[in-house]
């Protein structure tokens, strides 16, 4: 099993797998045809402290996903999203940073 977190704005690729958006709103400039999700988590996108410490700048952008991984892990879905991985073989969360 391998989880991936990426961009939404980044080409979806063969090997990402299902693709969840974890995100409460929908990205700007990014159409819903052309998205490739498979599954929207709502209820595990970052904290609004998390999102507003890193400011969409794309120089944040690792420090972004080491910290949501952490925040992840106690959110109402994880286990949920952990399972669908498993079954899946691999997985990529989406995020609208940077």
């Amino acid at each position: 099993m391998g989880i991936k977190v990426k961009r939404i704005y980044e080409s979806p690729e063969p090997d990402d797998g299902l693709r969840i958006l974890v995100e409460r709103l929908w990205s700007r400039g990014v159409r819903k045809d052309e998205a490739s999700i498979d599954l929207w988590m709502k209820e595990i996108a970052p904290s609004h402290e998390l999102r507003r410490r890193f400011s969409h700048d794309p120089a944040k952008w690792k420090e972004f996903k080491r910290r949501h991984w952490e925040e992840i892990k106690y959110k109402k879905g994880f286990e949920e999203l952990v399972k669908l991985a498993r079954e899946e073989y691999n997985a990529t969360f989406l995020h609208k940073i940077a």
